[in-house]
């Protein structure tokens, strides 16, 4: 029993799988149009020239929460030049993750996915999972689970995609 739960921890907060759409390191991201939390509309295509940072994640989620203050660190220190971080809400309440941000005084933007069109297309099956999108648009890493984003490993990794 104790392995199940350590298991499920370590591997993120699962989520009930709607049809899982396999997408490929290598190919093309697929492009999304999300509204956040403030009101804003975000088009992934847009970012294009940049590196794109897309964490899907829920207020419920412990790793999710447990990533999120090295990923405000990420977010602060990266050069908005070159990079762009959008965090994904899913299956949770904007409301309450707004509130969550503001308290812990994280400033990522902050998209609502109300359909979950987003998660689906990115095959995402649980909680935090996250996608890095290389200036050119192509899927580049993907990561399950929570990361220590503020590692020289997640550095490293990233970096690498900046020019």
């Amino acid at each position: 029993m104790t392995a199940a739960i350590l298991s499920f921890l370590l591997s993120g907060c699962g989520q009930k799988p709607a049809q899982v759409k396999l997408v490929k390191i290598g190919q093309p991201a697929p492009n999304f149009t999300l509204t956040d939390t403030e009101g804003n509309g975000w088009n992934l295509s847009d970012l294009k020239g940049k590196v794109v940072f897309v964490n899907f994640w829920a207020t419920w989620c412990p790793p999710c929460r447990q990533e999120m203050p090295s990923m405000q660190s990420l977010y602060k220190t990266m050069p908005k030049e070159k990079f762009a971080m959008l965090t994904i809400l899913s299956n949770d309440d904007p409301g309450r993750a707004k509130n969550m941000a503001r308290k812990m005084g994280y400033t990522f933007p902050i998209l609502q996915d109300p359909d979950s069109k987003a998660g689906t297309s990115y095959g995402i099956t649980g909680v935090p999972e996250t996608f890095i999108v290389g200036p050119d648009g192509i899927l580049r890493e993907k990561i399950i689970g929570a990361w220590d984003w503020e590692s020289a490993q997640a550095l490293a990794m990233l970096t690498q995609y900046i020019r």
